[in-house]
């Protein structure tokens, strides 16, 4: 998972940082595409002579650059934050207060009248230029210092770039590939704006992630506090699984160059090109596959001991399942091959352990939720185990140990010690769901006790206090992208995924006979999007792979982007899907009502959607007012699979200052001219 929780990554270990705090914000003030300040004001250009010099570098963007794709649109900033619990919001599995009006209400997402292509290419310049640079010094042999740690700090480079251009790739598809630095000429500046098809990109990326793989070392040189060896190799198989799903799904879209309607095609520099896209597929999946095995290698999963909470009095050491989420050090966790380290001491902290305890407005949804398999591997629908979900520990109940651990329950153990707050073995009870402090409703029921610690000095009310380490990089995630790929390109499970899945249900405590879960599955029954991809229901053997991804990442970042990649939202572009959360009125509103009434006679004050609605919260339905533009649900536009350009991207990338005359076009359904809505 690359973070997106806002925090800041503990260096104090390796190299100290000495270029300039403000290099970043200077690199994306660029008025044309990739037309910036030269590097040489910002780092000296004889700098990267040694070892240190070149950790130095890399430390200035660690923090910065380790973001997932869509991490910018869907995790929502605020002054509190239940951090990685936030960074699936705005999905099928999690909302969060509001909505997000851009995605999902008519007429709010906008082409913009600046740039937003272009200022992603300022991560793109740094990397060139020190890319560039070491690897010129380290031929000529004037890099001092040990040649393994040289080789490491260059392959860090290519990860990053890679990185950087994935993120262009998933938001926008078709992109200019650049590998030096361009001069501040307007004529060079517009010959290299030239749109590459985005099959070129993905190899392209996969290209400078092999090439990093030759230069990294393993993960335990580090720790897993530096990228390594296997965290690329994992980056490569997530690249390629994206690429390989979306060109499978997309096609015919007009998304995917070949298409009838793509808009690459128009441009005469990619006159005479031909796409065997089922082909690339192919390619892609494979790819995923050979990389997934190499991350994977010889290493274990974290163990889960089935132990659901501590002991009165003990803080750590009861799950390391569950502490993989909540401890202070990663390093000595086989499964995580990066993780982001916090210390009080340095003031580097985050508020995710106290934020999620007492509500923050999101929340996990019922499609969330219902999508857990029960111990039998049976789907709830079809088990004998099911409890009903009158409670949340109903809910909980005889299921995939990865609900139980990382849910909240009415009787889930809040505190285990007495130091601050509550008072020793204080139960969870009652989520806030009518609280009158907007900022800690629980506004599904369902909260997320992922990334919770037991450590009381961590989860006072001062609310950023958390310094337990965050997982980044996963072997978990490999398993699953090896099975994926498997299954999409073979149409059936071989010998090593069936080996990865077995793995991962048995350290979920559920039944280890997937082909039972396959055969039981009611895909009618099933309410996440990844039922579909278009408007195509896909097979059973798909659906329960993509519901193992879930319920093995969710909240860890990748939601979002699996959605797209699967075309998942397409059912919405005709009937609008209202997301819901847990059973209030049958039982649990009982528990609220010696609080005072409860707010739900559809007002804008009001507090949760009423009975006559549905049983089930509807988070943003509590106001009926007809200005609520979410009060139905969401809807889709074709073109939000794809970022629009922004108008000066297309100028800057022209001769004459004409968007007609572009080297760069416009994606699929979105107009050219700046402020315009989205055409489809």
């Amino acid at each position: 998972m690359l973070n997106s929780i806002p925090m800041k990554i503990n260096i104090k270990n390796i190299a100290a940082c000495v270029i300039a705090t403000g290099a970043l914000t200077a690199l994306s003030s660029c008025n044309d595409l990739l037309d910036m300040e030269p590097i040489t004001q910002i780092t000296p250009q004889d700098y990267y002579k040694n070892a240190d010099q070149l950790a130095a570098y890399l430390n200035n963007y660690y923090n910065g650059q380790l973001t997932n794709p869509f991490s910018g649109v869907m995790f929502h900033q605020a002054t509190y934050t239940d951090g990685m619990n936030r960074s699936d919001v705005n999905t099928d599995i999690a909302c969060v207060g509001g909505g997000n009006l851009t995605l999902y209400a008519p007429n709010h997402w906008q082409t913009g009248t600046g740039k937003s292509l272009q200022t992603y290419y300022g991560d793109v310049r740094v990397w060139n230029h020190f890319i560039n640079t070491a690897q010129a010094n380290y031929a000529r042999n004037a890099i001092q210092g040990e040649d393994a740690l040289v080789r490491n700090y260059i392959g860090e480079g290519h990860f990053f770039r890679a990185l950087a251009y994935f993120r262009i790739l998933a938001l926008y598809g078709d992109a200019p590939i650049v590998t030096t630095v361009i001069p501040d000429q307007n004529d060079v500046i517009v010959e290299n704006s030239i749109r590459s098809p985005r099959n070129e990109v993905a190899r392209f990326i996969l290209a400078d992630l092999d090439t990093a793989i030759t230069m990294l070392s393993d993960r335990s040189r580090f720790n897993g506090q530096r990228v390594c060896r296997e965290a690329a190799q994992l980056l490569k198989s997530r690249v390629a699984l994206f690429e390989g799903t979306f060109e499978k799904y997309h096609k015919g879209s007009g998304r995917v160059p070949g298409d009838a309607e793509w808009p690459g095609a128009a441009m005469s520099y990619n006159a005479g090109k031909t796409f065997n896209i089922d082909n690339e597929v192919n390619f892609f999946l494979t790819q995923a596959m050979e990389a997934t095995k190499a991350a994977v290698g010889s290493s274990t999963l974290t163990v889960n001991n089935r132990v659901l909470q501590p002991e009165l009095g003990q803080i750590s050491g009861w799950n390391p399942y569950f502490e993989m989420y909540s401890q202070k050090s990663l390093a000595g966790s086989e499964e995580v091959l990066l993780w982001k380290e916090y210390d009080a001491g340095v003031n580097v902290k985050h508020s995710a352990p106290f934020r999620s305890t007492t509500g923050c407005n999101d929340g996990m949804t019922r499609a969330f939720v219902e999508g857990f398999l029960m111990t039998d591997g049976k789907p709830f629908y079809a088990s004998d185990l099911y409890r009903g979900d009158k409670s949340l520990d109903d809910v909980k109940a005889n299921r995939d140990y990865r609900l139980q651990l990382f849910l909240w329950g009415e009787s889930t153990l809040l505190r285990a010690d007495s130091k601050y707050g509550d008072a020793l073995g204080t139960l969870f009870g009652a989520p806030p769901i009518t609280s009158s402090v907007v900022e800690t409703r629980a506004i599904t029921g369902y909260m997320s006790r992922k990334y919770v610690t037991y450590d009381q000095t961590q989860c006072d009310n001062d609310q950023i206090l958390g310094v337990n380490a965050c997982p980044i990089f996963r072997t978990a995630e490999a398993m699953l992208n090896y099975m994926e790929a498997c299954v999409e390109k073979t149409g059936s499970v071989d010998g090593t995924a069936a080996d990865y899945w077995r793995q991962l249900r048995r350290r979920a405590g559920v039944d280890e006979d997937f082909n039972a879960t396959i055969s039981a599955t009611d895909l009618n029954k099933e309410l996440q999007w990844s039922v579909y991809s278009g408007t195509t229901m896909v097979s059973s053997l798909i659906f329960n792979v993509r519901r193992e991804r879930v319920a093995e990442t969710f909240n860890e970042g990748l939601r979002f982007m699996d959605l797209i990649r699967w075309r998942s939202f397409d059912r919405m572009l005709t009937d609008k899907w209202i997301p819901e959360g847990c059973n209030f009125w049958d039982e649990m509103h009982v528990a609220y009502e010696g609080n005072g009434p409860i707010l739900a006679d559809g007002s804008p004050s009001s507090t949760v959607s009423g009975p006559s609605q549905s049983k089930y919260l509807r988070p943003y339905s509590a106001n009926m007012a007809s200005t609520n533009e979410l009060l139905n649900g969401y809807s889709w536009r074709e073109a939000y699979y794809l970022y629009p350009l922004g108008a000066v991207d297309l100028t800057s990338a022209s001769p004459t200052r004409k968007p007609e005359d572009s080297n760069l076009y416009q994606n699929i359904h979105w107009p050219m001219t700046g402020g315009r809505y989205a055409e489809k």
